[in-house]
């Protein structure tokens, strides 16, 4: 006999969402790809050189992904600090 359960898994972590398309964004990821923009821009006007901008845009992009994303789950929720 063959079943099927459903995962009912629960993230720990809220993130501040945007909604886009009908789809939920965690705001650190839209503010990492505005970063890696931004970083993309500034590197190729200086450089003039696509690959080095490529690069260091996508090296500022998972920077800020992973270090935003770190830093928002270390903090309590906001309902728990309140209440103390």
């Amino acid at each position: 006999m063959t079943t099927t359960a459903l995962s009912q898994r629960t993230s720990r972590h809220t993130f501040a969402t945007v909604d886009i398309a009908g789809t939920a964004w965690p705001l650190y990821k839209l503010e990492a790809i505005a970063a890696g923009f931004l970083v993309f821009v500034l590197v190729l006007a200086a450089t003039q050189v696509l690959q080095t901008a490529v690069l260091a845009a996508t090296g500022a992009t998972v920077v800020v992904w992973w270090v935003r994303r770190a830093v928002l789950a270390d903090r309590k929720p906001e309902s728990a600090s309140q209440s103390s």
